[in-house]
């Protein structure tokens, strides 16, 4: 038999989406083929730790990995802290230099982590400055499409519908917040959508159906970014497509998502106990599933990105227009996350997805060693 790929699944993280990377997590380590990999929880906490987790699956994803690692932490600190340091080699050592007692080096790291410092480059950037391979996007495309503002420019550029926009800096809030908002007003009809430009799981977001609200959004907003992304609301469906691949994507079957709340808000994606529905495949003409499939593969390829990515889009119920929202190149990852199910009904069953990421990963990393 060959050897077993040694695969550090990281989870946790400083983003605000911290619990959401917690369910994702679990859920691959609970469906990763145990003949063929051996899985290295490693955990950060909310404060920016890295620890070695040993302890149960079921622990990580309602938070207690964090006690039991700490545990771990006073009897044998040497083995379960530590950072990955940028000295090549695929190696990660413990904070005074020990390495931690890991069966070998981590061949490939699965960064499960929504948001940003997991899904914007900067840990992406680590890796690379560490020589491991990884499953996602890289530097470049990871902090493109986190940018909603940036994506939209390329989108643009390739001639994908977007939403119209507006940007707003926050720290021109405090002295100018009724300029701007005679700006929206004059360029915009209520009710507008205010989302933070960094930041997934559509949190910060909210859609203001006058003056007062628009106040109350671009200040919640502003408590998660500089950048603030007013763009008009239109009536529409919202559809997504899931990408897999480096250099020769493919797009699944298309879905539909028929959110519980007014939008699909955090609390409509993961604690509305199944009230938002996902319809798979979406109940769309084919012509339009197809140009749906295309403008995702269109945008994925713009971005550069690689692995994995959902490409999200909005299908205006007047005119069937398609416009294309964001991407997200770690979207949430339990079994009934919409990319999974996405790939499921497209004939790619959930453990086999984790390995041809995985395998994804590796292939690319090889890849650039040979430029």
């Amino acid at each position: 038999m060959d050897k077993k790929i040694n695969v550090g699944i990281v989870f946790g993280g400083k983003s605000a989406e911290h619990e959401v990377s917690l369910m994702s997590a679990t859920s691959i380590m609970k469906a990763i083929d145990k003949e063929k990999y051996n899985v290295i929880p490693i955990g950060i906490t909310k404060e920016g730790s890295w620890m070695i987790y040993n302890g149960p699956i079921e622990k990580i994803e309602n938070g207690e990995w964090e006690g039991i690692s700490n545990k771990l932490l006073r009897d044998k600190p040497k083995e379960n802290i530590f950072s990955i340091i940028p000295i090549g080699k695929k190696e990660c050592q413990t904070l005074d230099g020990i390495p931690p007692k890991l069966e070998s080096k981590i061949d490939v790291i699965f960064p499960v982590l929504h948001g940003p410092y997991g899904e914007d480059g900067t840990i992406q950037g680590l890796l690379e400055m560490a020589d491991i391979p990884y499953v996602g996007a890289g530097v470049l495309a990871s902090a493109m499409c986190m940018d909603k503002i940036y994506a939209k420019k390329i989108f643009e550029l390739q001639g994908l519908n977007v939403v119209e926009y507006f940007v707003v800096l926050r720290h021109k809030l405090k002295n100018h917040i009724n300029d701007y908002i005679d700006i929206i007003e004059k360029n915009f009809q209520y009710p507008v959508f205010i989302k933070p430009a960094n930041l997934g799981s559509s949190l910060g977001i909210s859609k203001a159906h006058n003056r007062e609200k628009l106040i109350e959004g671009l200040k919640e907003a502003a408590k998660h970014d500089r950048k603030i992304l007013i763009e008009r609301s239109i009536l529409c469906r919202e559809i997504e497509c899931a990408v897999l691949g480096n250099d020769e994507p493919k797009a699944s079957v298309v879905g539909e998502i028929v959110p519980s709340h007014e939008f699909y808000d955090y609390e409509a994606k993961y604690f509305d106990d199944g009230k938002s529905k996902l319809i798979i495949p979406a109940d769309i003409p084919k012509n339009k599933s197809d140009e749906v499939r295309q403008m995702a593969i269109t945008a994925y390829k713009a971005l550069d990105c690689t692995g994995l990515s959902r490409v999200d889009f909005f299908l205006e119920k007047e005119t069937n227009k398609i416009y294309i929202n964001e991407i997200n190149t770690m979207p949430g990852f339990t079994k009934y996350s919409m990319y999974p199910l996405l790939w499921q009904e497209t004939g790619l069953p959930y453990d086999k997805l984790i390995d041809k990421l995985i395998q994804l990963a590796l292939e690319r990393y090889k890849d650039k060693k040979l430029d």
